[in-house]
């Protein structure tokens, strides 16, 4: 089955979200292991950052990204100019990837999917990893997809052969890839930024955006 929605109507979506998060929350980082601990100084305690009950004292001194610094790559604590195939967390532990955007050709013909006139099709593989101590509601998250040369915005749509939508949930410990198909102008050329936003109560809580371009 294949849905579309407006580029006017993501904007929307873009801004329903964008007031229920925001600002600075998370870090970003593309080494294999994830910030479980941190001590800024000989003799200071190690303090667990993936503890949900950890002291927002605590917290801001250790394991912020004011308190621990950046990374070796230099990403972590960034949340602009990722890369595909870089990574973001989330202070709870959520670990999130944009691996790539490929062209996509795989029409499901009895469902009427068919290439879109003047336009790319394309879809966006995402990799999920859950590190903290709590189930994760993939629900919560959705992505919004701008051309990065001059211009424009993808319109959502959802391929039938080989979807795997961000829904459900995602258990401690468990990794998933998840898939968000799209449509853009081919004016706009492949060079893509991939926003990833996520619904929460948390007013500080940043959104990622990862660039990339459109293979295949």
């Amino acid at each position: 089955m294949r849905t579309r929605v407006s580029a006017a109507t993501a904007v929307l979506l873009l801004a329903a979200l964008t007031a229920c998060g925001g600002g600075g929350g998370g870090s970003s980082e593309s080494s294999s292991k994830p910030k479980a601990a941190a001590s800024k100084e000989p003799g200071e305690p190690e303090v667990d950052c993936m503890d949900e009950s950890i002291d927002q004292a605590d917290w801001m001194k250790y394991c912020s990204d004011e308190g621990v610094g950046t990374g070796g790559d230099g990403t972590d604590g960034q949340a602009t100019g990722l890369k595909f195939g870089e990574s973001y967390t989330w202070p709870d532990g959520l670990r999130v990837t944009v691996v790539g955007a490929k062209k996509f050709t795989d029409f499901n013909a009895d469902y009427g999917e068919t290439p879109e006139p003047g336009s790319t099709d394309f879809r966006v593989s995402l990799k999920l990893e859950n590190r903290g101590k709590a189930s994760v509601d993939l629900g919560d998250l959705s992505t919004i997809t701008e051309g990065a040369t001059n211009g424009g915005q993808a319109a959502f749509t959802r391929f039938d052969n080989g979807s795997q939508p961000l829904e459900g949930r995602l258990a401690a410990g468990v990794t998933a890839t998840k898939t968000d198909d799209n449509v853009l102008e081919t004016k706009y050329g492949r060079k893509i930024v991939v926003t990833v936003q996520r619904n929460s109560e948390d007013f500080d809580l940043e959104f990622p955006e990862f660039e990339g371009e459109i293979t295949g």
